[in-house]
């Protein structure tokens, strides 16, 4: 079983940047392909950002399409969302997440572990 720990959340002004990490312990971290989600006030956790558990494939929300980037160091356990050229819409509790499925998903639910989250706040 991996717990993951989220950190690097912060408040930023819109147009600004942050990199989030979510450092896995326990299990094969190089087993797990890791996701990151985010949930507003009052809205649904939704899904931003997906690795491969060789990191050579990444997929991505409409939304943060070339703005954000995901990226894994197996040997760090670690994985990480670059966040660039921030909105105040990005403004959310992002979540660390890992699943022991094969191929690619977005869901919710397919995710076995979550971390406990951090906070990004865009001001506008």
């Amino acid at each position: 079983q991996v717990q993951l720990v989220e950190s690097g959340g912060g408040l930023v002004q819109a147009g600004g940047s942050l990199r989030l990490s979510c450092a896995a312990a326990g299990g094969t971290f190089s087993s797990y392909r890791m996701a990151w989600f985010r949930q507003a006030p009052g809205k649904d956790r939704t899904f931003v950002a997906a690795i491969s558990r060789s990191g050579t494939s990444t997929y991505y929300a409409d939304s943060v399409k070339g703005r954000f980037a995901i990226s894994r160091d197996n040997a760090q356990t670690t994985v990480y969302l670059q966040s660039d050229s921030l909105e105040p819409e990005d403004t959310a509790a992002y979540y660390c997440a890992a699943t022991t499925r094969s191929g690619f998903t977005s869901r919710y639910s397919d995710y076995n572990y979550w971390g406990q989250g951090t906070q990004v706040t865009v001001s506008s």
